[in-house]
């Protein structure tokens, strides 16, 4: 038997739009086709939807009222809660309500509440430095729980806020979750423990990177051109960093370490203030601080030791140059 669609609302709120771009990127079938396969209806977007003024309004306030079922609410972007917790530095036009108001009020009539994007869900890029615009996550400020909408918050079908974090999620990411949201087979157990969907957050940025021969030498790259691990010089944290990046391609080719720029862990809460240059990674005695999620540091310590001394001339050459200078060693296998 034939059911209705699920209604989905987009807002953007204090954000660069990136996620909406990324989203644009998503492979065959196109973005509505996809859409209307899992049988969901988007109400309205801000930049894909061709409703605007006295006709966004309506379809906001039925939704608000209760006069339009909301099955999915989206917000992109940080939420902004300033000047003094008023909401009054992001107002939506026409109405005379901050988007703050807007948002609590959809939020307490949708069936799923989904924030897309780092901004959304922990605050992002927009509350870094002294955060004068109040920018917060929906549930989360940071890596402490609360945010815009209170930890305790969970909406119509009994979820906390969907994390889709990344900076800019991918469009994988986002579509994988709406889609078994419209099959009814999303549920608690498919989130991890800070409310991201587990079907990117259960990997790591590190599995499928194009550098893990340079890692496992611990033969590492010294400049941003060089081909060599990222870790121990530059910054990279995708050995902690929770995604699938690097096996779930990007335009279904790229990522940022093919790109040759190291994982700066967008995925997670406060990364945009890391307390050091993205591009340069922390020691303590020559050791990077930031060590493989579940590694314990002797481990570490005495693997990294063990593996420079074992290193190739291949992989240790090739690790400090922009192209391989030194190419594998053609050698019979002995495998019949």
């Amino acid at each position: 038997m034939a059911t209705d669609p699920l209604n989905l609302l987009w807002l953007q709120s204090g954000g660069c739009g990136g996620c909406t771009l990324s989203l644009l990127n998503a492979e065959a079938p196109q973005l509505f086709d996809r859409l209307a396969d899992a049988g969901i209806r988007l109400l309205w977007h801000p930049s894909l939807s061709v409703e605007t003024g006295p006709e966004v309004l309506d379809i906001l306030r039925a939704c608000a009222e209760g006069r339009e079922r909301l099955d999915i609410l989206c917000v992109e972007g940080a939420i902004m809660t300033g000047p003094n917790g008023t909401g009054r530095f992001h107002m939506l036009s026409g109405t005379g309500q901050p988007m703050m108001a807007w948002v609590k009020n959809l939020a307490a009539h949708a069936r799923h509440v989904l924030a897309i994007g780092s901004c959304a869900a922990w605050g992002g890029i927009s509350a870094s430095g002294p955060n004068p615009g109040g920018a917060v996550g929906l549930q989360y400020d940071g890596n402490l729980a609360g945010g815009l909408l209170g930890q305790a918050f969970r909406a119509g079908g009994g979820l906390p806020v969907v994390n889709v974090a990344g900076c800019p999620t991918h469009p994988g990411w986002v579509l994988d979750t709406l889609l078994a949201l419209g099959l009814g087979r999303f549920a608690a157990d498919d989130l991890d423990a800070l409310h991201r969907p587990r079907l990117y957050a259960d990997h790591l940025v590190h599995h499928g990177c194009p550098r893990n021969e340079f890692y496992e030498f611990k033969a590492s790259a010294h400049r941003p051109s060089d081909q060599g691990c990222m870790m121990e010089n530059m910054g990279c944290k995708g050995t902690q960093a929770h995604a699938d990046c690097n096996t779930r391609l990007w335009n279904g080719s790229g990522s940022c370490l093919r790109g040759g720029y190291a994982c700066i862990a967008c995925t997670e809460p406060r990364f945009e203030e890391p307390g050091h240059p993205f591009a340069e990674t922390p020691k303590v005695a020559g050791i990077p601080i930031g060590l493989p999620s579940d590694m314990p540091k002797a481990w570490f310590v005495a693997l990294a030791a063990l593996s420079k001394s074992a290193t190739p001339k291949r992989v240790r050459e090739n690790a400090v140059a922009d192209h391989d200078v030194i190419t594998p060693t053609i050698r019979k296998t002995g495998l019949k």
